[in-house]
């Protein structure tokens, strides 16, 4: 057979999927490597924390050290704290920023896609959000704190206004940078300004929309977290609050390792929701 007959099409189809296999292959190798450093990096950590406090190297007193901060985990998985179970305190914080996360999300999206199509609506209004943009967001807890009580409504306000501004902000970008082309092709074909809206915009905006939820849910525990430690009757915030008062450095790291979990959990979700949402896309477009 003539190198001419092998050098065809089919030759060409015969090899395309070798060539794919190779790249998978690759890829799953980069991953474990990836995944493997991640872990030795971690364990190393860790463990050099570990040893430079067995060795009073840092004061184990103020900084604790792995081992107990696993430990107190464990005694309050096993036997609760002070304030009740566990999971009941996980709850309490997990509900009030999931809330918050909701209410901010929606009030910001909404208002973005609005203020991004109505140009007289953004020109009178976008005075007063950049001055609200710029109070700093953390220093109104005391004050939603006096205004709502205790209960969870003031951490909820909390996680709203951490919310809001960076998901308003990416949807009012979002709705800007619609293809112009996009919005005329729909005008030539009758559409009205609720069409356009509803089907050409919002859609074009939803990759810079999921942009900031990656961001947002974490600013909502931290809205939640903030409030519960100046004043609640419960969660996670309550638990470092405590901690910090009885002097107890491994509550405070084991709280933070409890809401670190509950963040990548969420992250994992949404990421997870994205993924399903934008399966048209290619698998490298985000980088």
């Amino acid at each position: 057979m003539s190198p001419e007959v092998l050098d065809t099409p089919l030759a060409g189809a015969a090899k395309a999927p070798d060539r794919a296999q190779s790249r998978a292959r690759a890829a799953r190798r980069r991953k474990l490597l990836v995944n493997t450093a991640r872990v030795v990096l971690l364990v190393a950590v860790l463990g050099l924390w570990e040893a430079l406090s067995r060795a009073k190297v840092i004061d184990p007193f103020n900084f604790s050290m792995p081992s107990k901060i696993w430990d107190q985990i464990s005694t309050w998985v096993l036997h609760g704290t002070a304030l009740g179970s566990l999971g009941e305190q996980v709850w309490y914080t997990l509900y009030e920023a999931l809330l918050g996360w909701l209410v901010g999300v929606v009030a910001g999206v909404l208002l973005g896609i609005a203020l991004g199509r109505i140009g007289l609506l953004a020109e009178v209004l976008g005075p007063y959000i950049k001055v609200l943009n710029s109070i700093p967001r953390i220093v109104l807890a005391p004050i939603f704190l006096i205004w709502f009580g205790l209960g969870p409504s003031s951490k909820v306000a909390s996680a709203v206004v951490l919310v809001f501004f960076p998901v308003f902000f990416n949807a009012f970008q979002g709705a800007r940078e619609v293809d112009r082309n996009l919005v005329a092709n729909a005008r030539v074909l009758g559409a009205s300004d609720r069409r356009v809206t509803l089907q050409v915009v919002i859609p074009s905006a939803t990759s810079w929309i999921f942009t900031s939820l990656h961001v947002s849910f974490g600013f909502a525990l931290i809205g939640a977290i903030v409030g519960e430690y100046i004043g609640a009757t419960k969660g996670i915030g309550l638990l470092v609050a405590q901690s910090q008062n009885t002097f107890n450095a491994a509550g405070v790291y084991a709280a933070m390792v409890i809401l670190a979990v509950v963040a990548l959990a969420a992250e994992g979700l949404l990421t997870f929701a994205e993924r399903r949402i934008f399966r048209w896309k290619p698998a490298g477009s985000d980088s």
